[in-house]
């Protein structure tokens, strides 16, 4: 404490007490020139350190707790979701997992009554998943309404059916839903959430019984609770796409309203099939046409270092530079002499050709012209969407490769192709297991 607090009394904390801008106290570690650069950065700064906050005070938690800075579970007796913990529905990964904190109380009765509800839920959001798929391939033949002329088949799918549907027949449907719901089947308290006396395996009224063997019952319940939660994911995605793009299948061409439209990057290149135009992550929302390009200019220059070092991973198996022919493979090349200083000049090698040569022939992302006239001369490719869509694909996926081999090398020391060669059982496997149902 003595120490943190030399350190703030002396080390130009007097800045920010007379006037300063707060939290500048005339260090230069993360600092820049450059007003936008800077920004940025203070912009990480804060971001990172809110970060750190809520963590560290989600370790304290932790620690105080379990008696452990990591949280074991095991450690926590005293936890009142342990009289939940072996209900059905604790699965791996997250095992008990309730975030909000609705089983804190222990209460048992509660606990039965929510887990009716998402029950329900989960076989409701169940069945409206399907409907969403089944009728783009399957309708039923004859009218809706006769008394309007409307056929099924003259129904769209999704959220705009409400408007096609007659309002009586919406509120038939409720009524027979409601019927079910609360007259046919009702709990037991006798018997487990969602048993119901009256329905069978899969809901058929008095048909086959509950299964016999205990351990199987268990697994399928377990399925069931699984899948009511995704198909519970799944509709709201659902519905929250068919809102946005009035297509129940979200095509982006419909949604008109989105900020990422200002610029229309879907129309770039990369913009492939089976994702389109792909920002999970949002970093294009609010962008301009200058940031765009900056990112592909990245992605274009990491896909091409990981392609080459693909090939590099697989090269060195055969072949080696003079005088590193007993250097491992893989990482372990960068703790041994003479590859690390081998890769001391090829890094500032680099950089020279990256910051002074390249630099001034790029005429946009990616593009440094054509030196060795390979397209000129018609050798190989050229500069249409076709070729520019399949260098970024196999970049792509060269840096996906890359990551694997560099993770896979770390951990069993094989180099890229010794990697290969342990995978083909396994993919020969796969292959005899899965052709006989491909299409």
């Amino acid at each position: 404490v003595l120490f943190c607090g030399s350190l703030e009394a002396n080390w130009g904390y007097d800045k920010y007490t007379k006037g300063g801008n707060p939290g500048e106290y005339g260090w230069k570690a993360i600092t820049s020139t450059d007003p936008e650069v800077r920004k940025r950065k203070l912009n990480a700064e804060l971001a990172n350190g809110r970060l750190a906050m809520m963590a560290v005070t989600g370790m304290f938690f932790q620690d105080g707790l379990t008696g452990s800075a990591w949280g074991d579970w095991g450690l926590y007796t005293d936890s009142p979701l342990r009289a939940f913990e072996n209900e059905l529905g604790v699965q791996a990964p997250t095992g008990f997992w309730d975030p909000a904190g609705y089983s804190k109380d222990g209460d048992a009765a509660v606990f039965r009554r929510r887990r009716e509800t998402e029950l329900k839920h989960g076989r409701v959001a169940m069945f409206a998943t399907l409907g969403y798929i089944v009728p783009e391939y399957v309708r039923f033949p004859g009218y809706l309404s006769p008394s309007q002329g409307l056929e099924f088949k003259d129904v769209p799918a999704g959220l705009s059916a409400l408007s096609k549907v007659p309002t009586v027949g919406i509120v038939q449907i409720f009524l027979f839903m409601g019927l079910v719901d609360f007259c046919y089947y009702q709990q037991d308290p006798s018997r487990e959430p969602g048993d119901f006396a009256n329905g069978g395996i899969l809901g058929v009224p008095n048909g086959s019984g509950p299964i016999k063997d205990p351990e199987v019952r268990k697994t399928k319940l377990n399925s069931e609770l699984a899948n009511g939660r995704l198909a519970m994911m799944a509709i709201m995605g659902m519905f929250f796409q068919d809102g946005l793009t009035g297509s129940a299948w979200g095509d982006w061409a419909l949604f008109e309203g989105s900020p990422l439209r200002a610029f229309e990057a879907s129309k770039e290149v990369g913009a492939v099939e089976p994702f389109g135009f792909w920002d999970p992550a949002g970093l294009t929302v609010g962008r301009d046409e200058t940031w765009f390009k900056k990112m592909r200019g990245f992605e274009l220059k990491h896909g091409r270092v990981a392609m080459m070092a693909i090939v590099g991973f697989l090269g060195q198996h055969f072949w080696r530079f003079p005088g590193c022919f007993d250097v491992p493979d893989g990482i372990g090349a960068l703790k041994t002499m003479p590859a690390s200083a081998n890769f001391a000049c090829l890094f500032l090698l680099t950089g020279f050709f990256e910051l002074r040569v390249l630099a001034e022939r790029e005429t946009e992302p990616g593009n440094f012209g054509d030196p060795f006239k390979i397209v000129e001369n018609k050798l190989v490719g050229g500069y249409d969407e076709t070729w520019r869509n399949f260098e970024l694909n196999n970049g792509r996926l060269a840096m996906f490769g890359a990551i694997g081999t560099i993770a896979a090398n770390y951990a069993t020391g094989l180099d890229a192709f010794e990697q290969w060669e342990q995978a083909r059982p396994v993919f020969l496997q796969y292959l005899k297991t899965t052709l006989p149902y491909s299409p």
